[in-house]
């Protein structure tokens, strides 16, 4: 007899829901396809009303986000055009000592070691010191070369003071640079060194640059030459100076970067490195870039004539709130108010009065008061622009001649120190006041640069260039107070400088001669 396998009853019941929500299922899937296929078609034949058509939203292009950037062809392609650049700086040391070199050491041999020193004839003693040209390191820095026949692009603080400039190319050749021409106040500054068939960077259009923009570095940071960063543009015209808008990055730029490209996925030149924010003298993740058609300008005319040429209008301006502006009837607060006029200045020739409002120059409307510096300066001197201000709820259209603003003098060599040059103090140390390349990037913007030594100092391992930051555990601020400090010193006590030598900074202690 076949034996029939039974099932529980509560397994039947489980086994026929199942198939009825299984049944449910598939006929509502169904119904849904088969009703949305109705919508839809009915959807595709009825015509939308203008009204509906509008109403409804227009579909956002996608975002086109593709993986990081591959440089290598890039960095491959420019880098060439990049340059290292090197200045030194003649100075006049004095050499010897009132000793002798020969007698020097008996002397030192005699005073620390207790030698005994074998007597000799008398002879004159107080032999005169020797005074010996030296030219030492002053700085590294970057350019690049925008003409086959060898014109540079740099800043004007890699080369400021320097005696003689030297660029050194990718292939490891070097030349001696010409400084054709420098502008302190946008820092650009033009080489000029002897070949043909260089390599050339393009130039680009800094006016089309967009934040979150890929743009790479090339630079000699630290020395280390055709060094590649990279970053995106964090802003396209970052207020920092009064004669330009600078470009703020993120890319990694260091001391010695100064005067390299800041180059576009296309390869071309749309910034030359400058400036960086730093609380420690290094990186912080903020640097800036003088923007290409700001700086061509520039450098034009310092081709032709090695300086640059602006107008000016004789006039301070201060900030316009929005209080003010609209207390004076202005819709917003936009334009430079006057805050002072230069008497018989072109402003004041022209009529213009402390408490107007600059809305437009020469048909340029003018957003912020740092416009004004900007467009004023770019305008030719001696042409006649019309100025439109607001004073007293009205505007009104003034004439005005524009003048000319003091050109910089051309950047020269550095003077050799005289030869008579006396030091008022025992220490042998003679100082100078940072130039305002140097103060950026000193920390607090403090202390002096030595640009010679000598007597007691000359032997403790100072060399012209150094920087002394503190001495005797008091901050130095100019040459100034340096000289009055030293000149009250006490020769029979050891001095203790804060010296600093590139990027590292160390204590050095200048000992008395044993009496």
């Amino acid at each position: 007899m076949k034996k029939v396998k039974s099932f529980p009853v509560e397994k039947h019941i489980s086994i026929l829901i199942s198939s009825i929500l299984i049944s449910a299922s598939v006929f509502t899937v169904a119904t849904f396809l088969n009703s949305n296929n109705q919508v839809n078609a009915h959807a595709a034949a009825a015509p939308q009303s203008p009204a509906a058509a509008q109403t409804q939203p227009a579909a956002a292009p996608p975002l086109l986000v593709t993986g990081l950037p591959d440089f290598t062809q890039l960095v491959e392609r420019t880098s060439p055009a990049v340059v290292n650049i090197r200045t030194t700086q003649k100075i006049t040391q004095i050499q010897g000592s009132p000793y002798g070199d020969e007698d020097q050491a008996q002397e030192l041999l005699r005073r620390f070691f207790g030698f005994p020193v074998p007597q000799q004839a008398p002879r004159n003693r107080r032999q005169a010191p020797v005074q010996q040209e030296q030219e030492v390191p002053r700085g590294v820095g970057s350019g690049f070369i925008v003409s086959q026949d060898g014109y540079i692009l740099t800043n004007t603080h890699v080369v400021e003071d320097a005696s003689e400039v030297y660029v050194k190319l990718t292939d490891k050749r070097e030349f001696k640079a010409k400084v054709i021409g420098s502008d302190r106040r946008t820092d650009v500054a033009v080489l000029k060194i002897e070949g043909s068939k260089l390599p050339k960077l393009a130039i680009g259009d800094s006016d089309k640059i967009k934040a979150g923009e890929w743009v790479i570095a090339i630079g000699s940071p630290f020395n280390l030459d055709n060094t590649v960063t990279s970053g995106i543009i964090s802003s396209k015209a970052r207020d920092t100076g009064d004669y330009l808008p600078l470009i703020q990055t993120d890319v990694a730029v260091n001391p010695g970067n100064s005067g390299g490209p800041l180059i576009n996925m296309r390869g071309e030149v749309v910034g030359i490195n400058s400036q960086i924010y730093s609380r420690s003298g290094g990186y912080m993740g903020i640097s800036f870039a003088i923007p290409i058609d700001e700086a061509m300008r520039v450098v034009e005319q310092l081709k032709t004539s090695g300086v640059v040429s602006r107008g000016r209008m004789g006039v301070e301006v201060g900030d316009l709130s929005k209080d003010v502006a609209e207390s004076l009837g202005l819709g917003k607060a936009q334009g430079a108010l006057i805050v002072k006029v230069e008497p018989n200045g072109p402003a004041d020739r022209a009529g213009i009065q402390e408490g107007d409002v600059i809305l437009k120059f020469n048909g340029t409307a003018l957003e912020k008061r740092s416009d004004l510096p900007r467009i004023v300066g770019a305008t030719k001197p001696g042409s006649k622009v019309t100025v439109s201000v607001w004073r007293k709820g009205a505007a009104k259209d003034i004439s005005l001649v524009v003048g000319e603003a003091e050109a910089d003098k051309p950047v020269q060599k550095a003077e050799k120190k005289s030869k008579k040059e006396k030091l008022d103090n025992h220490l042998g140390i003679g100082v100078t006041d940072l130039s305002d390349a140097q103060k950026r990037n000193m920390p607090n913007a403090n202390g002096v640069v030595i640009d010679s030594v000598e007597g007691l100092a000359g032997g403790s391992g100072l060399r012209p260039g150094d920087v002394i930051l503190m001495m005797n555990n008091i901050d130095i601020k100019d040459a100034k107070q340096f000289d009055a400090l030293a000149s009250k010193l006490d020769p029979k006590k050891a001095v203790v400088l804060l010296v600093r030598r590139g990027e590292i900074s160390q204590f050095l202690v200048i000992r008395p001669l044993a009496q």
